[in-house]
């Protein structure tokens, strides 16, 4: 296992918290949190070592993209890049449909 950790400057505000994924063989759970905070904070826990440098340019990207404000936790077993950007757009959805089934 490996853990990680990166942090990215957030201007819009997350609402509420999202849960997706399930920890499996290629799969990951994201666990996406609304933060205080103006950065987005996450956390990975991997089970392949040795790809922090790609770990980083995946999420960079995203939240360059997607910049709200969040903690997130990802658990990681063997997730591919597009699986991690599928997952992560995934949360984002959830916790949009949150503020639908509200109103």
């Amino acid at each position: 296992m490996e853990t990680l950790y990166f942090e990215y400057p957030a201007a819009k505000t997350l609402f509420h918290r999202a849960h997706v994924g399930v920890v499996g063989s290629g799969d990951l759970e994201i666990l996406m949190e609304p933060s205080t905070e103006a950065c987005t904070k996450v956390t990975v826990r991997t089970s392949v070592k040795g790809f922090g440098k790609t770990w980083a340019k995946v999420l960079e990207r995203f939240f360059n993209t997607y910049d709200v404000a969040a903690t997130v936790t990802i658990n990681d077993f063997g997730a591919t890049p597009g699986v991690v950007t599928m997952r992560l757009a995934q949360a984002l959805e959830v916790e949009q449909d949150h503020e639908i089934i509200k109103r």
